[in-house]
């Protein structure tokens, strides 16, 4: 530990009463791991799976007491060394330039103190002061007769108002209507271009609307979030859209972006699904009392969680189920597909989505599945039908969706199963007679699956095709959206305008990739094996939590 002597903060103090600006880096040794509160950047030491180590730069997003001990944790052999009095607190770090899902909680004797630390930058409140057109809290601004407002500023000043009136507990003169709490819709659609995955996705899945205090909703009213603790904690605080917190949190890596960021931290840090181990990436809802276990163990079959492996054992010998409990419509070589109705299987469809939360950042609210129809991809062993992965589909979609999220377990991940997933939600919209188009946004991992699926069904019609065709027709033919295709067209530069008109070219780049997707050894769907009917739903079945 860096020796203790006067650390920054400390002589901060003095610099703040002569107005002078604190430092924004601390040489090592000007101080102690007290000093290292969220928004420094400090070297941590990460362990690698070789057994060596490398000290990774990361942002410290939170902190925390260490949690007791679970009762259902495993207790520490005899004879192991005493804990470190370092790692009574916990830090929650982002490592700069890795992907937000390698976010972890470490302990404070992983802290390098004996290297550099970055203070976080002051926030420039006389910049957001100045901005033109913002108008100061509790006044009004004049407005041009006519001029349109922005329906965000209308729906954001009835959240404060009412808002303000609940804590006041006064009537206005006015009665604003709230309705109910949206806590089943899934997250408002992103911007184009952002995305989803793991297959995925991004998984899309993202839950409600976030809450923050009063006064944050009048002084961030142009999307920045502040920090600071609300005046009120006690106070039930409104509800604002999550537009701009989506874009934040894909776009920053940082997850401190709200009030609520304590449920945007992991709190598992593994699974054991059948005989494989997987690490989570992100938060899922899962009971408190499990937050803090070194492994959560899952039935493969049923999905149900549970702390020990002794209980998962003594449930092994009871659960009689060894496929998705829905109808199988589809069976070719040892894969499989299951349609499960998020309506008749609600306990099952729900530990689904807890699992998949864990993989995507922008699930939906897990227990928001009547809506939903589910298609599990499995392969059959002597054991049973083991999960690979799944997308959720809206029985009724007014957009037109053919996917709502889309998931392949990180154990079956880089084998072809995510393009599989995506060819057979393709084949059943061409069952349908429609066009598809996966749920924005996409995740990362998802984004880059679709494009690579669009490519390489658009070059290999094209190059089927010995006659013109026009976008209509390879829409026609492949279920994919036109805008999908000049998405995917414009992407790999094949439009071109030649004789007053567009056309699509194949570039040398583009055949040279397909060339290359051709030599690997791919599974596809054989639509041949497929046994499915469009569903038909009554519209009492579609009248969800009415």
């Amino acid at each position: 530990m860096a020796p203790s002597t006067p650390s920054t903060p400390s002589g901060a103090k003095d610099r703040a009463a002569s107005g002078s600006p604190a430092p924004t880096v601390a040489p090592p040794g000007s101080y102690t791991l007290e000093d290292v509160v969220p928004g420094v950047k400090i070297f941590v030491l990460k362990p690698l799976p070789n057994g060596q180590d490398e000290h990774r730069r990361a942002e410290i997003l939170s902190t925390r007491a260490k949690p007791p001990p679970s009762a259902f944790a495993p207790k520490p052999p005899p004879g192991a060394p005493p804990p470190d009095p370092r790692d009574d607190t916990e830090y929650y770090v982002h490592y700069v330039e890795f992907n937000k899902r390698l976010d972890e909680w470490v302990g404070g004797s992983r802290l390098i103190t004996d290297k550099e630390m970055e203070w976080p930058k002051a926030k420039d409140e006389g910049k957001k002061k100045d901005k033109a057109g913002k108008a100061t809290p509790g006044q009004s601004t004049p407005t041009k007769k006519g001029s349109p407002m922005p329906s965000g500023s209308l729906l954001r000043k009835a959240a404060t108002k009412a808002a303000a009136q609940a804590l006041k507990g006064t009537p206005s003169g006015k009665d604003i209507p709230m309705g109910p709490p949206s806590s089943l819709k899934r997250k408002a659609k992103a911007e184009p271009g952002q995305d989803d995955e793991d297959a995925e996705g991004e998984e899309d899945d993202v839950d409600g609307d976030v809450t923050m205090s009063v006064a944050d909703s009048e002084a961030d009213a142009e999307g920045e979030i502040d920090l600071t603790a609300p005046s009120n904690p006690q106070a039930a605080p409104p509800v604002f859209s999550k537009k701009q917190e989506i874009e934040k949190l894909r776009t920053s890596g940082s997850m401190t972006q709200s009030h609520s960021e304590i449920s945007r931290v992991k709190n598992l840090n593994k699974l054991q699904i059948g005989q494989s181990e997987v690490e989570t990436w992100y938060f899922s809802p899962y009971p408190a009392e499990y937050a803090h276990l070194p492994m959560l163990y899952i039935c493969e079959f049923c999905l149900l969680y549970y702390p020990t492996l002794t209980q998962l054992k003594r449930h092994r010998t009871k659960c009689t189920l060894l496929h998705p409990p829905g109808n199988e419509i589809y069976r070719h070589d040892n894969i499989s597909f299951f349609e499960i109705d998020g309506r008749r299987q609600r306990t099952w469809c729900r530990n689904l989505c807890l699992i998949s939360k864990c993989f995507l950042d922008h699930k939906t609210l897990y227990y928001d599945v009547d809506p939903f129809m589910y298609y599990c991809m499995t392969f059959k062993d002597e054991y049973g039908c083991h999960l690979i992965g799944y997308f959720s589909k809206e029985k009724e979609s007014p957009e037109g969706y053919n996917v709502a999220c889309i998931l392949t377990l990180p154990q079956h991940q880089r084998k072809g199963y995510g393009r599989l997933l995506i060819e057979f939600s393709y084949e059943l919209s061409k069952r349908e007679g429609k066009l598809g188009s996966p749920e924005k946004p996409l995740s990362d991992l998802g984004l880059l699956g679709y494009r690579a699926y669009w490519q390489e069904k658009i070059v290999e019609l094209l190059l089927d095709s010995e006659d013109e065709i026009s976008l209509d027709e390879i829409a026609q033919k492949t279920a994919i959206t036109h805008g999908d295709i000049m998405h995917t067209c414009q992407a790999l530069q094949m439009i071109k305008y030649y004789k007053g008109q567009h056309i699509i070219h194949l570039t040398d780049a583009v055949l040279e990739q397909h060339n290359k997707t051709l030599g690997k050894t791919r599974r596809s769907i054989n639509p041949g094996a497929l046994r499915w009917k469009p569903p038909v739903f009554s519209r009492a079945q579609l009248a969800f939590g009415f």
